[in-house]
């Protein structure tokens, strides 16, 4: 009674508001029984809003209509209908309308649209999959209206039994062979037919597909392949066998894996060892047979053990090492060279590289007391150090070994004598002055022993003096084109590394100018442990090169240093430039589309970026410069947003991802460089358009690696075929025949870079009627406290601080000691062996082979200045 009484109340409210507001109802949507194909139409009116919005609804979702229409019945009086010109069974629900006024929802009443028609199923019989002769059910049901809903089966083309009520079971007592199989459900509208069904018989899979390594880290190894033919049974598991070529082949135990996912990875494998591998999956049934052999070679490491029993044999002319080979699975790769260092005096020489187990070291004499470790090297890295052996003459060796035993009692008259000597010398008290000073004070009150230098002095030869050109023993014309940029070491306090590569790093540094001003700059530093007096020469006639650059779209050099390290014979040559505080092209592309907080990138801005490169380019080229590495990872921002051509000449020492190894003597940025300097090694200012033409492709896709899928190896021939980088998305039709055009394989039917500057210019202008100066930019704080590594393997860019553009440098860790053995390598003598880096990034053997040095293969000797990258 209470709950009836309750409901009753609430009606009365909720008609006391809708009278209050004045919306009402005039008419609602009434329930309707409908033959399926026929046409139905609901209809409702409202009272009470000037031209309302109403809204039908079916089973709580609101229907979209495009041929809704209102019409007028009085002021505020309208009326709407929902028309369905051929009904279906999914027309069949509940409807009702609805509209808003003032934020509150007023509805009509509900009704039911029914259906009558053919019968529609709602579950048809699916496959099977069974064994032979076991027994199975299939299953259909169907419903109206009208009801009643009788299902017939049919099985093999047969009919099974009498039609029966749905939903219908039939039972198969087993078949022994595939067969069809598909139910009819009948009402008073007619018959429909359901999908047809198969049993299947369940039988052993097919042999996998596929196989392949799907990634290959140290000795891990990820194997991923395809199941084949299941058999009409759900595979459980996979079955993987594993061989070493090198032993017998069932020596390594069988794997299990459950599947899916069909991926496993190997673990604990021999580095640099060759393997076969097959797979076989088991369903129900059985085992599948095996698939194909797939052969791989796991990567190579450094070696795990020392090279054993070094030896030695000293003369007077010369000495001679011997050591034992590594093991193959000890060596763990191809053996590059064996890295012998030694010391003398304490004090660490310059490491020596042999590519046998043995060395000749003449000027036997000067070998005395020098001890000698010997390490094996791969192309990954050197193994470890060998236990270290003290050289010492066959006589002085054996009267060692007969003084042991007297070695105590010789420690202990050592020790008395000098304290002997002491107390003689503290009861003197007098002042002796030594070639060092004064080393006691005059008898006095207090008993003291002091020392006050006569002069500063080092036990190390190596002190550490003021590096100059005259000490390197370079060309004259050179040194004299170099005396007025270079910059006292003294002058320059190196900070983190910023960017590091193959043969060189990119170092923060603080520059400290006469009047005590201290500028920001970046500093370039060959790598040490590879160089000579051909690399340093080399290295400053590139500095002399930019030297002379004058242009706000080009690099411009601050100076040339000479870093001395207590180690080397030969100073470092550092390469002092401008602090870019925005870093390079490429990252800054990268971040604005996979940064933290992405920011859009006008068309109007993108045209500017090529503008720059262009006129940087053109200025290069009309001084019969070559770049040969242009890319946007090699242009820089400065802090006006200007971008910088950068990088020439000194660019081969830093490489990045972005380079193929062509051969074994040099690495190139294959996917923008022309074709014929990919078939020719023909370099020229044509050349350097066809890498424009790719940077604008990297610059419109912001950042995008050109080529995607294409591997480095595979660029020739598919340039050959003529087939080039496609239009990015979004890429206007005359940007894009603009960068086409520099990808002719006629180098001299490409556009010069005047006539880009020209095109680039006219374009720019085209997008804005403002004078041409650099577009204002939407400056965003991307500073952060510390360096983070940007997106892409390829990201190295600068650092900043302000309301700017905050491309950070990829941090890396300090240089590590490592191997690069080319054909060049030479026997060192004294202790002054390093290899010899051709200027052109090649190594050539020297003549005779038995002095060591090695030679360089000379630059293009064409007109224009080529410069190395």
């Amino acid at each position: 009674m209470n709950r009836i009484l309750f409901v009753f109340l609430v009606f009365l409210r909720f008609q006391d508001a809708e009278c209050g507001s004045g919306v009402h109802f005039t008419k609602h949507p009434s329930n309707l029984t409908v033959s399926q194909g026929n046409g139905v139409r609901l209809g409702c009116a409202v009272q009470g809003v000037s031209e309302p919005e109403i809204i039908w609804m079916k089973d709580g979702e609101r229907l979209y209509s495009m041929d809704q229409m209102f019409l007028t019945l009085g002021e505020e009086h309208w009326e709407t209908f929902h028309s369905v010109r051929s009904v279906q069974q999914q027309d069949a629900g509940q409807y009702w309308c609805e509209v808003d006024f003032h934020g509150r929802t007023f509805s009509s009443n509900r009704a039911w649209i029914t259906v009558e028609g053919v019968p529609h199923f709602v579950h048809e019989p699916q496959d099977v999959a069974s064994f032979p002769g076991v027994p199975f059910n299939l299953t259909c049901a169907a419903v109206g209206p009208p009801e009643p809903v009788d299902i017939l089966w049919w099985v093999g083309g047969v009919q099974e039994g009498q039609p029966g009520p749905s939903p219908s079971v039939l039972h198969i007592p087993g078949v022994n062979s595939s067969v069809k199989f598909y139910c009819e459900a009948k009402n008073t509208r007619g018959i429909s037919v359901s999908r047809t069904g198969t049993v299947h018989i369940k039988i052993l899979p097919s042999a996998p597909v596929s196989l392949h390594v799907l990634r290959m880290v140290d000795n891990n190894v990820t194997l991923s392949w395809k199941p084949g033919f299941t058999g009409h049974s759900e595979l459980s598991r996979c079955i993987i066998q594993l061989s070493r070529r090198s032993v017998r082949r069932w020596d390594l135990p069988q794997q299990d894996v459950h599947v899916p996912p069909h991926v496993h990875m190997l673990s604990g494998l021999r580095c640099y060892s060759n393997y076969s591998v097959r797979v076989s999956c088991v369903n129900e049934v059985g085992a599948s047979p095996f698939s194909p052999w797939m052969h791989f070679t796991t990567p190579e490491s450094v070696p795990s053990a020392p090279p054993r029993n070094l030896t030695f044999d000293l003369s007077e002319t010369q000495l001679s090492l011997n050591w034992a080979e590594l093991r193959e699975e000890e060596l763990q790769g191809k053996l590059l060279a064996y890295k012998v260092q030694w010391t003398l005096g304490g004090e660490q020489q310059e490491p020596l590289l042999f590519k046998e187990n043995a060395a000749q070291l003449s000027g036997g004499g000067r070998f005395f007391n020098a001890s000698f470790q010997v390490s094996a090297c791969t192309a990954v890295g050197c193994g470890p150090w060998s236990p270290p052996v003290l050289v010492l003459p066959a006589s002085v060796q054996v009267q060692v070994q007969r003084s042991h035993m007297w070695v105590g009692v010789l420690l202990g008259l050592l020790v008395a004598t000098v304290v002997g000597l002491l107390l003689t010398v503290l009861v003197q008290r007098r002042g002796k002055e030594t070639q060092f000073g004064s080393a006691f004070k005059p008898a006095g009150p207090e008993n003291s022993v002091s020392f006050t230098a006569a002069r500063s002095f080092n036990r190390n030869t190596s002190d550490l003096h003021e590096s100059t050109l005259d000490s390197l023993g370079i060309d004259h014309d050179l040194k004299n084109k170099l005396e007025d940029v270079l910059i006292p070491e003294r002058l320059l306090t190196l900070g983190h590394v910023l960017g590091k590569g193959e043969f060189g790093s990119v170092r923060e540094a603080f520059l400290k100018a006469e009047d005590s001003s201290v500028q920001k700059v970046a500093v370039k530093v060959l790598k040490s442990d590879i160089t000579s007096s051909g690399d340093i020469e080399q290295c400053l006639k590139e500095a002399a090169y930019m030297k002379d650059f004058h242009h706000p779209n080009v690099i411009q050099l601050i100076g040339v240093s000479l870093q001395r390290r207590p180690t080397q014979r030969l100073p470092v040559p550092m390469v002092v430039l401008p602090f870019m505080k925005h870093g390079d092209l490429h990252t800054f592309l990268l971040l604005s589309r996979l940064g933290e907080q992405p920011f859009e990138l006008s068309l109007q801005t993108l045209v500017q970026f090529m503008l720059d490169v262009s006129r940087g380019m053109e200025y290069l080229s009309s001084r019969n410069i070559i770049h040969r590495d242009l890319a946007a990872r090699n242009c820089m921002l400065d802090e006006n947003m200007v971008v910088c051509v950068a990088d020439f000449g000194l660019s081969k020492k830093i490489y990045s991802g972005d380079y193929y190894r062509q051969g074994s003597v040099s690495k190139l940025p294959v996917k923008w460089i022309a074709l014929e300097s990919l078939a020719d090694n023909v370099y020229t200012s044509q050349s350097d358009v066809w890498a424009f033409g790719v940077t604008m492709w990297e610059i419109m896709t912001r950042g995008q690696t050109p080529y995607p899928g294409v591997e480095n190896s595979e660029i020739y021939e598919y340039l050959i075929k003529g087939e080039r980088l496609k239009k990015p998305a979004e890429c206007r039709e005359d940007i894009y025949e603009l960068m086409h055009s520099c990808w002719s394989p006629v180098p001299k039917c490409r556009p010069s870079f005047q006539h880009l500057v020209d095109q680039l210019e006219a374009l720019w202008l085209s997008l804005s009627p403002a004078p041409p100066h650099k577009e204002p930019l939407l400056y965003v704080n991307l500073e952060g406290e510390e360096p983070a590594a940007a997106a892409e393997e390829e990201v190295a860019a600068g650092a900043g601080s302000g309301l700017s553009w905050n491309v950070p440098w990829q941090s890396h860790d300090e240089e590590k000691d490592w191997l690069m053995v080319g054909s060049g390598a030479a026997l060192a003598i004294g202790g002054d062996y390093r290899y010899i880096i051709g200027p052109c990034g090649e190594e050539e053997e020297g003549e005779g082979g038995g002095g060591g040095e090695a030679r360089s293969r000379d630059c293009d000797d064409e007109d224009d200045t080529v410069i190395n990258v």
